[in-house]
């Protein structure tokens, strides 16, 4: 063979040498309860509310004697919410190990057995006793390990004929219906009596006042405007139990027509009225029509922003009537969040204006959120990615697209966020998500899902986009977010970026195009989030001047407390950098970008991966004596198969879960007095595969080979 071939061959060998590592079995075992090698449940109180309730205080949660208490959590969905009682013990302990202190209840309004509402029945007003028993049972093991609840309302219930709901099959989840109809606004304030003043009696409280519920959500992606906006109010609807995301039907459209045009006659002066007419081009004896999406551009400004007005009044009046049934009478004691600003491909300011008068602001966001179409041949639905890594897209992060929404004055919370499987870059998203919240001084991060089927179901294998419970790099990561956020690792950054909106521009906001995404302010630095805190003053006051855009290296994004460091990305070399006492982390293209820290640096033979070095006490990662390495790259089930633009799996596979293993060598540097240093890697359990290896001392510092055996996590001690 010519010298050029076999050059060629050998480049090309060691090129896809670096595209992936072989993989391993590795499955994750949450029954073993003898693995303490990883336990960071110090980091929890026991039991949640011994003191009293979570409140609000200076714009951030805290616990009764005034100390800050960040959320560290994770969701729980429809029939995973109701553990049997042999697993809820088990499961509420390995919840506790990964440093989760908070749990979302999500789709608790699903028919029994995956929610509570009774199936037995004609309609949705009652709720299933066994299954409230194995919620309440629960809530309780939760409480005993110092693990909060948040308790979400209205997310997918769905009608039934004795309701009394018109068109009750063609409503879905009833988006956007759930603000104007009487009838579902009356089922709804009537379910959250129910459950509120449901007494548990493990915990010896109704739910209204019980200290170990930290916050009840109203609505789940959930918003009028939003419906407005995405034209999902014109009254087309005729399909039977449509999607999540479905327009309304005719008969709820002339009911939204008549309010909006008594509103008007209530609202404005004969003279505008007559004006708004003229524009619409409405006889007098003839309603006012509504705006569709199509006629945005070009509808005059008093036409558009009156209609606006009325979407964004129906949504605060809504927010409003259910806080003051919760808090006033009712009576209870939890913290109240309205809605999440979740469509990032819009604006979120008109639903903000009205969340944030509530006790806590939340945001969703997913990177690279699957986009779900029907095989047209198998008719299958098929969830497609874009499967690229955010390390080289940091403008339009995570990050970025959730710090649009912390409002001043108030808690800000993220209750939904996640790399969906089965992205090749997920390993990225925990870490840098956990490092850059607690920059921005946020309040709370839910993962979404933990799982959505009941314990006794979960199996070694990754069943959909969501679940990280099975999910051997997740849930390393989670412990190690644990110690990043709410411990946390990270100082808040020493500058925050304000700006406030008039009236005028919150809904102006809502015509601007994508391109101005994520933040839709014109001239906004979005690159301002990756260096400082951003925080909104108010939305009816005078827009505030924008800062300039910041300086620096365009391939170089830096925290103004030198902690956070985002490069290379230019290059599409993205690597991200966390350094601080504690907790130290290469993030991405870490075999073309090899940064030192002060004390950890590493030689790696992955294309991309994620690597976290963390104390596992007080004590500085110099001195400490126990520390935790997550080594996380690549996951997936057994068996599964890519299309072939890997956008997309042809098989979902089996179990076990298996792991592309972080090869190479990791090197701890600057211990101050190490006399000998061993690591142990440690199996899906969090117990030792094998005896400790005994780290090389060199001029660098304590060389540790790690890949083999394979494994996401390791422990390692420190002798002095």
């Amino acid at each position: 063979m010519p010298l050029r071939r076999v050059c060629v061959a050998l480049l090309l060998f060691v090129s896809c040498r670096l595209v992936a590592q072989e993989t391993k079995p590795f499955p994750m075992d949450w029954r073993n309860t003898a693995g303490q090698h990883a336990d960071v449940s110090f980091l929890l109180e026991a039991p949640a509310g011994k003191d009293g309730f979570i409140t609000a205080k200076d714009g951030h949660l805290v616990k009764p004697n005034g100390e800050r208490f960040r959320i560290w959590g994770v969701n729980l969905t429809g029939a995973a919410t109701k553990p049997s009682r042999d697993d809820a013990p088990l499961v509420a302990a390995y919840l506790a190990r990964f440093g989760v202190n908070c749990v979302r209840f999500h789709f608790l309004d699903l028919p029994a057995r995956g929610g509570l509402i009774a199936a037995n029945r004609d309609d949705t007003r009652a709720l299933d006793p066994e299954q409230l028993e194995r919620l309440d049972f629960f809530i309780a093991e939760l409480k005993k390990r110092g693990i909060y609840t948040d308790l979400n309302l209205n997310v997918g219930r769905r009608y039934k004929a004795g309701d009394g709901v018109a068109d009750y099959e063609l409503l879905g989840f009833a988006k956007g219906l759930t603000y104007f109809d009487d009838r579902l606004l009356e089922l709804q304030r009537e379910y959250a009596s129910q459950l509120l003043t449901h007494y548990n009696p493990y915990t010896k409280s109704e739910y209204r006042n019980e200290p170990a519920v930290a916050v009840i959500e109203l609505v789940n992606e959930n918003s009028i405007v939003e419906s407005w906006f995405s034209n999902r109010l014109l009254g087309k609807n005729v399909t039977k139990n449509p999607g999540t995301w479905t327009d309304i039907p005719e008969s709820y459209e002339k009911q939204l027509t008549e309010k909006y045009n008594a509103w008007l006659a209530k609202r404005l002066p004969a003279g505008e009225l007559k004006k708004l007419r003229a524009m619409a081009g409405a006889a007098a004896d003839a309603p006012v029509p509504r705006l569709r999406r199509e006629q945005f551009a070009d509808a005059p400004a008093f036409r558009f922003h009156t209609e606006a007005g009325f979407y964004m009044e129906l949504e605060n009046d809504y927010f409003q009537m259910m806080r003051k049934l919760i808090k006033e009478e009712l009576g209870a004691r939890p913290l109240v969040a309205a809605t999440s600003d979740h469509n990032h491909g819009a604006s979120g300011y008109p639903l903000l204006s009205s969340a944030s008068r509530l006790d806590i602001v939340d945001g969703h966001t997913y990177w690279q959120h699957p986009n779900y179409k029907d095989d047209p041949v198998t008719k299958r639905r098929i969830g497609y990615i874009l499967n690229t890594p955010m390390v080289n897209d940091p403008l339009n992060s995570t990050v970025a697209e959730l710090s649009r929404s912390a409002v001043a004055g108030k808690p800000y919370t993220v209750s939904e966020v996640n790399h969906p499987f089965p992205a090749e870059h997920a390993c990225e998203g925990i870490p840098i998500l956990a490092a850059y919240a607690a920059l921005h001084d946020w309040d709370g991060i839910f993962w979404y899902t933990f799982g959505h089927v009941e314990p006794s179901g979960w199996e070694a294998q990754i069943p959909g986009h969501f679940d990280i419970r099975p999910d051997p790099v997740k849930m390393p990561q989670l412990a190690a977010g644990a110690l990043l956020f709410a411990r946390p690792d990270i100082r808040p950054a020493a500058q925050t970026v304000a700006r406030s909106y008039s009236a005028e521009q919150v809904r102006e906001s809502i015509r601007l195009p994508r391109t101005e995404r994520p933040y839709f302010t014109p001239g906004f630095p979005v690159r301002a989030a990756l260096e400082h805190a951003t925080r909104i003053l108010g939305f009816d006051g005078p827009a505030t001047k924008l800062p300039e855009a910041p300086g620096g290296e365009a391939d170089r994004i830096v925290s103004d407390t030198g902690e956070l460091a985002w490069q290379g990305f230019t290059a599409k070399q993205g690597v991200v950098t966390m350094e601080t006492k504690r907790s130290q982390s290469l993030i991405g293209f870490c075999n073309s970008n090899r940064p030192q820290l002060s004390n950890l640096a590493a030689e790696i033979q992955n294309r991309f991966c994620a690597l976290t070095l963390q104390s596992m006490s007080a004590l500085p990662l110099a001195e400490a004596p126990k520390m935790l390495l997550t080594a996380t790259a690549r996951t997936g089930n057994t068996a599964m198969k890519w299309d072939e633009k890997h956008a997309s799996l042809v098989s979902w596979g089996g179990p076990p879960t298996w792991i592309e293993p972080v090869v190479g060598t990791v090197v701890l540097r600057k211990l101050k007095g190490a006399k000998r240093v061993e690591a142990v890697a440690l199996d899906g359990a969090a117990q030792p595969i094998g005896k400790p290896v005994a780290a090389r001392q060199t001029m660098r510092g304590w060389e540790i080979p790690i890949g083999d055996p394979a494994t996401t996590w390791y422990s390692i001690t420190v002798a002095r």
